[in-house]
């Protein structure tokens, strides 16, 4: 069933075995942030039984889909990617409805999200073996990759179709077939994003797709029929999906939260670095797993940098993502932002100073002003994870006592540092705690064609994300294979 971003409620499906099929459980509704009396889909959500009708086809379906071979699932792949460059500006448009997301920075995941398809797409004519010499002249030996099964995909709000594209393209190129479970608060744009691989060819009960609440989907994760599960989302439910997993021995693959610091050193531009960290801690409304949460600046530039921060973050314009001079959108929820609020409340209450907080507009809409707080790691929003455009300013004696700080949280997704000093830069990359680290750069942001995840509780130990070689370590089982040749029989 076609959507498109239009001003009357949509009535998504789950798709299954190829069909769109309503489900039958509770009903189910998704607002736009910036106008909540604008009801974006209003549906049932799935059941248990939804669920296993998914994975019963996604079962029937994974051999002949493997069967196909390599090569004309990427074509099929790029089929997908051609479609939704298509339907760019459709998709787009619904995203920043239901997600909030302002206008542009919806065009460039869909752009994003295609081009990652795009790129698993290309890999298919990649070696898909590695041979290895052998003791033993005349024996060959080679490392061969097949599929897992069926994978269940479990992906977050805050980028609709990036993060399924990071996880479903993988997953189908290397044969395996995929149940999934997309956020309860983003259902329209996840049908439009999942129908360019239902109108691009992919065979029914290849890639399925549930409109299920988190408590439904548990049926999903114990399911025996699933021998891997790829998930993003919260620490709690990460642990959670991993003790479920790895009690049956099934491949988990998870990218959870975190709080993410920036050290800025003396010697670099204050204006430079404000610039950036305010595009690292504000931009997608904070709404960020690598959003920089904290700010630690050494020695004597506090001031000035502090001065430049508040300046750039003021200049913010708060408002519906629709209106081309927003440059922040609403956060997803009327519970996210009373949740920020919150947070923000006792970070005062606990010594910190609020010293900037962009302007929000009037009326109705889940907005919250980007907002800068001075302060320790005693407050709140240096303790937790709050996920949305607040960020804190700490002052360092040097680089010993700011890495240090950095890395004081039970997270380690991404750092960065701001220096024109190349023995700062590089202790700092030796000393920082961190998947991912950038150097005079917003913390957020990354290249899809290089391995992605963190390290502590920001990832669970396993093959990284993005990086065609690295999912295709996760997706896929490798089989040790020596062959020598028999003598025929006389």
């Amino acid at each position: 069933m076609p959507v498109s971003a239009s001003s009357s409620p949509l009535v998504p499906e789950n798709l299954i075995a190829g069909a769109w099929l309503p489900g039958s459980g509770e009903a189910v509704q998704s607002l736009n942030p910036a106008k909540p009396d604008d009801i974006v889909a209003s549906f049932k959500g799935a059941t248990e039984s939804d669920i296993k009708h998914a994975l019963e086809a996604a079962t029937g379906a994974q051999r002949a889909w493997n069967d196909m071979g390599i090569i004309k699932r990427g074509q099929i792949l790029r089929a997908v990617a051609d479609l939704i460059d298509q339907r760019r500006e459709a998709i787009a448009a619904l995203m920043t409805r239901e997600q909030g997301k302002t206008l542009a920075e919806a065009r460039g995941e869909v752009d994003g999200s295609s081009e990652t398809i795009r790129y698993h797409a290309a890999s298919s004519r990649n070696p898909l073996a590695k041979t290895y010499p052998s003791s033993f002249p005349g024996e060959h030996i080679e490392v061969v990759r097949e599929a897992l099964g069926v994978v269940a995909v479990i992906t977050p709000w805050n980028f609709p179709t990036q993060i399924p594209a990071w996880k479903i393209a993988p997953a189908l190129l290397w044969g395996n077939t995929v149940v999934w479970k997309p956020a309860s608060d983003i259902p329209a744009v996840s049908q439009a994003f999942i129908q360019a691989f239902h109108d691009a060819g992919v065979p029914a009960g290849v890639v399925n797709m549930v409109l299920a609440s988190g408590r439904v989907a548990q049926h999903l994760v114990d399911s025996p029929q699933v021998s891997g599960i790829s998930f993003t989302g919260s620490v709690p439910v990460g642990e959670m999906i991993a003790q479920s997993a790895t009690s049956r021995r099934v491949k988990v693959q998870l990218e959870l939260g975190g709080h993410n610091a920036a050290i800025v050193m003396p010697d670099v531009d204050p204006f430079f670095a404000a610039s950036q960290l305010t595009i690292g801690a504000m931009s997608g409304t904070g709404q960020k797993c690598t959003a920089t949460r904290r700010i630690i600046t050494v020695g004597d530039i506090h001031d000035s940098f502090v001065a430049a921060l508040v300046t750039e973050v003021e200049k913010l314009t708060v408002g519906d993502g629709a209106n081309p001079s927003t440059t922040i959108g609403p956060v997803i929820s009327a519970s996210a932002q009373a949740q920020i609020e919150s947070a923000v409340a006792d970070a005062v209450s606990e010594g910190g100073v609020v010293i900037a907080r962009a302007q929000v507009p009037k009326g109705p809409g889940f907005f919250v002003g980007p907002t800068v707080i001075e302060g320790t790691m005693e407050v709140r929003t240096c303790r937790e994870e709050v996920f949305g455009p607040i960020t804190t300013v700490m002052r360092a004696r040097d680089l010993e006592e700011a890495i240090e700080l950095a890395n004081s949280t039970e997270f380690g997704l991404t750092a960065s540092i701001f220096s024109t000093n190349d023995a700062d830069i590089l202790r700092a990359t030796a000393g920082l705690t961190a998947g991912l680290i950038k150097i005079n750069a917003p913390n957020t942001g990354s290249e899809l064609h290089v391995p992605f995840g963190g390290l502590k509780a920001s990832t669970f130990p396993a093959p990284r994300e993005q990086n065609a070689e690295s999912v295709a370590d996760f997706f896929t089982n490798t089989k040790s294979v020596y062959r020598r040749v028999a003598p025929r029989r006389a």
